[in-house]
C-alpha cells in the first residue's frame, strides 16, 4: 500500500451499470467511482440496489449492461483478486462446514499462496489478521462456537488475510453488537491509515462515520446523492438503530438518512 495514496486514482469504476434479478431491473444506470484511499458508503433503503451493486463489481451477479473497471482493469478481464478483499452479508463463517477461526481466516490467503500451500509469510498474516480484528485467542476454536458479532469479525479478518489494497463490505455492521461494532471501526480505521480504499454497504454509519469521504446513495437502482455523508436524525442517531423508517418530505432537505427510504 502506498504512504501517500494518490487520491484521483479510482480503484473501483461504474459508468452505466445495469443489472437484474430474474427479470426484474434492480440497476438502472449507475455511475460510482471509489478513489485510491477513499472511503464510500453505499446508502439506501432494503430493495434499492446497494448490494446488488457490490455483488456486480465482485462477479456474483453479471451486469446487463455499462462498464465495471477494478485497479484500472475491465471486471471481466481482472485476475489479481489477492489486492481485493470482500465481505458479504453475514453468514456462517464456514459455511456449514466444521472449522476452525484460523482455518476460515487461513482460506482468506490462498489467492497469494504457492501451489495451496501456506507458508511462514501467509500464517503471520492470518496471524495479523486475527489479530486486527481481536479474535487471535479464538484461533483454534469452531466457528460454529461463535456470537454473531465474533462470526463478522472473521469474515472480516478473511478479507484482511490477503492483505488487500481495496476492502468490498457489504453491510459489515448489520446485527453486530456496539463492541463488535468499535472494534470492527478501529479495524477499518487502521487499513484506511495503512492506505486501503474501501466501499461499504451501510444502513447507517454509526462508529463509521468519521471514516467515511463520501456517500453514495441510491434508490429504485438509481443514484440519489452523491457527497457528504447525510446526517442522522431522531431514530437514526441512537446507537443500536440499524433500519430505515419513512420520513416526510420535509426531511428531504438538507441530506438526512430519511432520504434512505
Amino acid at each position: 500500500m502506498n504512504d501517500e495514496p494518490d487520491l484521483t486514482e479510482p480503484v473501483i469504476s461504474l459508468r452505466g451499470v445495469t443489472a437484474e434479478l430474474g427479470a426484474r431491473p434492480v440497476l438502472r444506470g449507475i455511475d460510482l467511482t471509489v478513489r485510491r484511499g477513499e472511503v464510500v458508503a453505499l446508502l439506501g433503503a432494503n430493495g434499492s440496489g446497494k448490494s446488488t451493486a457490490i455483488r456486480t463489481i465482485v462477479g456474483q451477479v453479471p451486469p446487463t449492461g455499462g462498464e465495471i473497471d477494478i485497479l484500472g482493469t475491465p471486471r471481466r478481464r481482472f485476475k489479481q483478486w489477492a489486492r481485493v478483499g470482500y465481505v458479504p452479508q453475514r453468514t456462517t463463517a464456514a459455511g456449514g462446514v466444521p472449522a476452525t477461526v484460523a482455518e476460515v481466516v487461513s482460506s482468506g490467503r490462498l489467492s497469494r499462496a504457492r501451489f495451496g500451500l501456506l507458508r511462514k509469510a501467509d500464517r503471520t498474516a492470518v496471524h495479523h489478521a486475527l489479530d486486527l480484528v481481536g479474535m487471535a485467542d479464538h484461533a483454534k476454536d469452531s466457528v460454529d462456537a461463535l456470537s454473531g458479532g465474533q462470526h463478522q469479525r472473521v469474515l472480516i479478518a478473511r478479507a484482511l488475510a490477503s492483505e488487500p489494497e481495496v476492502l468490498i463490505m457489504d453491510e459489515p455492521m448489520a446485527g453486530v453488537d456496539l463492541a463488535s461494532q468499535e472494534v470492527l471501526a478501529d479495524t477499518l480505521r487502521k487499513q484506511v491509515a495503512a492506505g486501503a480504499s474501501v466501499l461499504l454497504v451501510l444502513h447507517e454509519l454509526g462508529p463509521l462515520e468519521p471514516l467515511i469521504d463520501r456517500a453514495v446513495v441510491l434508490r429504485d437502482g438509481c443514484v440519489l446523492h452523491d457527497g457528504p455523508p447525510p446526517k442522522a436524525v431522531g431514530q437514526h442517531a441512537l446507537p443500536g438503530h440499524d433500519h430505515v423508517h419513512p420520513h416526510t418530505p420535509a426531511d428531504a432537505e438538507p441530506l438526512r438518512m430519511g432520504l434512505l427510504s
